[in-house]
């Protein structure tokens, strides 16, 4: 299906009318009277903005019965150019950091390095990875960190191994990144405390766990034992206790959700994430209720990618808190409900009751 609108205003038209090649890869136009499709930098004569539709690539295109442009070639232009780049930049903070750096090279050393300018680098490298260079070097340099943590490390020695030469410089992002402080979670999240409930609901058995930050796992299923075993993996040593008077509000809130007195659900939630991760998460939470996008359309809205489609379906799978962060409204291109932790006949019901619930609001 064509993209979205052609009108004057829109960036993709304006791509087009300049003729930029930074665009290339992450579109075509076609033009219907001619039935010729291009790529933005094309430097055939420019037509009218009324006689042109997008198209997220040349499959696209050509499903729709346009033809390739002799010129500019899109078929052979369909790669990104700045995805090899992309990939260059990344191998460069790998190695940095595997070397131990207390840094990762600055934006303009890395501009330097593959002969673009820091401009042109800061915006392709978020467009292919959907985050900056410097939040590619802190996730990478976080991973690490907690690979010399499961390991049984020290955290001083692991602080070092990883990169952070002042450790009061990850002390003070820690809850945010790990939930916790380093200490806790080489423990394996030994001292953190997180109280639990579980409940009936209109879709099963319901376990909602939190700490004093805000919910960090919701889950549904019919057997309590294994809702506890799901909340035990990621932290197995954590202090879980029973505590269904302090969870009362969320929980409570969780239940009028699944029992259809409210299309939305909103807690606040204590959960760890890579930064392309929180990404994803936050676009999530960005579809309205009774609406859905397809993972192809969240990848382009995440990283300006489509094929980051994979990546994408990843980061929905590893949601921790799946009612809050409402990964059950995307789908598969073909409008099937691909995958759902809790069982593809709940993400169903949670479709359409989220839409029965909707539609009332928006007729008025």
């Amino acid at each position: 299906m064509p993209l979205d609108g052609t009108m004057r205003d829109d960036p993709r038209w304006q791509a087009v009318a300049r003729r930029d090649a930074d665009a290339d890869g992450q579109f075509v136009y076609a033009v219907k009277t001619t039935g010729v499709f291009c790529r933005p930098s094309c430097a055939s004569r420019r037509p009218k903005p009324e006689n042109v539709v997008f198209f997220a690539g040349p499959a696209a295109a050509q499903a729709a019965g346009f033809r390739a442009c002799r010129r500019c070639k899109p078929e052979a232009s369909a790669a990104n150019p700045m995805a090899e780049i992309a990939r260059q930049v990344c191998r460069l903070i790998d190695r940095a950091l595997d070397d131990g750096a207390e840094r990762a090279p600055t934006l303009a050393q890395l501009a330097r390095m593959v002969k673009v300018s820091p401009y042109q680098l800061q915006r392709g490298f978020k467009r292919v990875m959907g985050i900056s260079p410097a939040d590619y070097g802190d996730a990478g340099r976080l991973q690490r960190l907690k690979r010399h943590l499961k390991a049984g490390e020290d955290v001083t020695d692991a602080l070092h191994a990883a990169g952070y030469g002042a450790a009061s410089r990850l002390y003070e992002r820690a809850p945010a990144e790990l939930g916790m402080t380093p200490g806790t979670y080489a423990k394996g999240g030994s001292g953190q405390r997180l109280g639990y409930a579980l409940a009936d609901s209109a879709f099963g058995r319901v376990l909602v766990a939190a700490s004093q930050r805000g919910v960090a796992f919701l889950g549904l299923g019919e057997d309590d034992a294994k809702l506890l075993t799901e909340l035990r993996r990621d932290l197995p040593r954590a202090d879980l206790s029973e505590d269904r008077a302090v969870l009362g509000q969320w929980l409570t809130a969780v239940l009028d959700y699944l029992g259809g007195a409210t299309p939305h659900l909103s807690l606040p939630l204590d959960v760890r994430a890579t930064a392309f991760q929180r990404r994803v998460w936050d676009e999530l939470r960005r579809i309205p209720a009774g609406e859905t996008r397809t993972y192809t359309q969240l990848a382009t809205a995440v990283a300006g990618n489509p094929k980051a489609r994979r990546a994408v379906a990843r980061a929905c799978a590893t949601n921790p808190v799946s009612l809050a962060i409402p990964c059950h409204r995307v789908l598969r291109e073909d409008g099937g409900l691909g995958g759902y932790r809790w069982g593809l006949e709940r993400k169903r019901r949670l479709i359409q009751q989220e839409a029965a619930l909707s539609r009332p609001a928006a007729a008025e």
